[in-house]
Parts: structure tokens; C-alpha cells; sequence
């Protein structure tokens, strides 16, 4: 039996080996050398967007949608594609002006007062110089009279140069504050002028024209989760549509971190459209994300870098949204 044993070990010994050597033998000395392809999934949009932001259109906040081009449609440079309703500028013009009128009406009226005061004022003043000259007169004929008769006549002269020098004072204030009152009237005058010549302003920017070709794309109400139709009622600050240009696009991406120091701005990046996936279009980097952030939020030790495409052609087949795969080229040594 021992006999028996040792042969069969040595039958196998030889042939254990020789299957170790093999298996080793199948294993590269150095893989370094050997780079994992980059593939990444993103989404095309245009390089260039016009969007449609609600403006501030000076006191009014919301307008009504009375015009909208159709979604989706071809549009040139200077197409008019929304159009707000005029209806509260023209009503807010037309009370403006009826202020204008009021206003004007009360500037007149200032003015004849200002000038009935003035000259109430001056007759006011003629007539204490008259008394005041009466009383210096009779206070000069007096010296020789008694020294009762004197006191009286001093005092009498005193009064008169008092109500006399009271009166050129309420005439120089009178001016002064006829001065400031023309002034705030004038303002008041002003800023309606103003405010009717900025509202007329507004009118022809109600309609929204665009500022470079595109397609047109309508924006959801935040409301009703629909497009914008006609007749709803958008306020400053909400987006009403955008206009992409479609000669140019880029993908939106994200790398993951472990393959961020493998990639630099200017490599080379193939595109592929996942619904036309035999096809490659040139790209290249165009910028890199400076933070790292979680890609999502069920998966917080996932981080990534945002990265974008420049797509080197423009193709009428690619359009925004489209889902689309990069291969990055990393630069050898990378």
C-alpha cells in the first residue's frame, strides 16, 4: 500500500507543476501599462440659448400671455415669438395723464396765488413805508415838545420801523417758500411726465422678439405643470421660453473621480447618439468642473466631476436632450 502511494505522487508531482507554471505563465508581469476605456453617458444642448426671462417692467409685475409662437417651431433672428397684453400699461398711461392734468392744474394755480401773495406783500410793505415816514416825520416835529409828547412819538416811530422791517421779512420768505413749493410741484410735475414716458417705453417691448435663430421652446407654467398658453399670466423673473441654436452643441457629462486626473481640457472625446449609435462625432473637452459633488443622492460615495463637450461639427440630427455616450481619448501618459 505504501508502495503503492509513493508512485502515485510521483505520477502527479510532475504534472501539478508543469499546471502551476502554466497558470503563472498566463499572468502579465505588469498591467500598468493597460488603460481603461472612459465611456460616460450625457445629454446634448446648444452651446448657445436664448432664454426668456420675465423683465422688470417698472411697477407692474405680471402680464398676461396674449400672443405665443408655436413650440417647437423654426424661428429667425427678430421673429416675434411672445406677446404680452398692453392692456394695464395703456390703463396705467391713461392715469398717469389725468395726474398730469391735475398737477398742471395745480401748478398753474400756485403760480397766480404766489404772485396774489407777492403782491399783497408789496402793497403790505408800501403802506408801512408810508406810515413809517409819517411816523419819523412826526418823531422829527416833536423835539421841541414835551418830553411825554416826545416818548410817544419815539415809540410810535419805533413801531412803525418795526412793522415796516416785519413786513420786507415776510415778503423775502414769501419768495423763499413760493421758491421751494414751485420746486416740489415741479418734481411732482417731472416724475408724472416721467412716469407716463417710461410706461409708453414698455409698450413696444411687450412684444418679445428673438435675438438669434433657433427653435422655439416653451417653458412650463410652475402652476398648472403645463406649457404656457395663451392667456396665462407669468410674473417677473419666470422663464416663458428659450430659443436654442442648433448649430453648435455640447454634452453635459460628469467623470467619475477616480479618472479626473486622466483627462485635461482640449482631449479628444468620440460622441455617439444612443439613437444612432454607429455614428461618431469629434468633440473635445471644453471645460472641467472644479468640485467634486455626488452624482446621486442615493449613491453619496459616488462622486464625480462635471464635465463638458464641445462637439467639433454641426449635424442637423443632433438636437437638445438627446441622450448621447462619450469615449474620452486621454493624451498618452495619462
Amino acid at each position: 500500500m505504501k508502495h503503492n502511494l509513493s508512485t502515485y505522487l510521483l505520477l502527479i508531482t510532475p504534472l501539478f507543476l508543469a499546471c502551476k507554471g502554466t497558470i503563472l505563465n498566463e499572468l502579465p508581469e505588469d498591467d500598468s501599462h493597460v488603460q481603461r476605456t472612459i465611456i460616460e453617458t450625457g445629454e446634448l444642448s446648444a452651446v448657445r440659448t436664448k432664454a426668456f426671462v420675465m423683465p422688470r417692467f417698472g411697477r407692474f409685475g405680471s402680464f398676461r400671455i396674449i400672443g405665443l409662437e408655436e413650440h417647437g417651431k423654426a424661428i429667425h433672428q427678430g421673429d416675434s415669438v411672445i406677446q404680452l397684453d398692453p392692456t394695464n400699461v395703456t390703463k396705467y398711461i391713461i392715469e398717469r395723464e389725468t395726474a398730469l392734468e391735475s398737477q398742471l392744474a395745480s401748478l398753474e394755480k400756485m403760480l397766480v396765488n404766489q404772485e396774489n401773495r407777492d403782491s399783497e406783500a408789496e402793497s403790505t410793505i408800501k403802506s408801512e413805508l408810508a406810515t413809517y415816514e409819517l411816523r419819523r416825520l412826526s418823531y422829527e416835529a416833536a423835539q421841541f415838545e414835551s418830553e411825554r409828547t416826545k416818548k410817544i412819538k419815539e415809540l410810535e416811530f419805533q413801531q412803525a420801523t418795526i412793522h415796516l422791517n416785519l413786513a420786507k421779512r415776510k415778503l423775502e420768505l414769501n419768495a423763499i417758500i413760493n421758491e421751494n413749493d414751485l420746486k416740489i410741484q415741479q418734481i411732482r410735475v417731472e416724475q408724472i411726465k416721467k412716469d407716463i414716458q417710461n410706461a409708453y417705453d414698455i409698450i413696444p417691448q411687450l412684444t418679445i422678439r428673438s435675438a438669434i435663430p433657433g427653435i422655439f421652446q416653451i417653458s412650463y407654467n410652475h402652476r398648472t405643470g403645463q406649457l404656457l398658453q395663451i392667456g396665462d399670466e407669468v410674473w417677473r423673473g419666470n422663464t416663458m421660453a428659450s430659443v436654442p441654436d442648433l448649430t453648435w452643441m455640447k454634452v453635459e457629462t460628469q467623470i467619475n473621480e477616480n479618472d479626473f486626473l486622466r483627462i485635461k481640457e482640449g482631449d479628444k472625446v468620440i460622441v455617439r447618439l444612443d439613437a444612432l449609435p454607429e455614428v461618431a462625432f469629434d468633440g473635445e473637452i471644453s471645460s472641467i468642473g472644479l468640485f467634486c459633488h455626488p452624482k446621486d443622492r442615493n449613491k453619496p460615495r459616488q462622486k464625480v466631476f462635471d464635465v463638458e463637450v464641445r462637439l467639433l461639427v454641426s449635424d442637423e440630427r443632433l438636437k437638445p436632450g438627446m441622450t448621447v455616450s462619450c469615449e474620452f481619448l486621454p493624451a498618452e501618459g495619462c
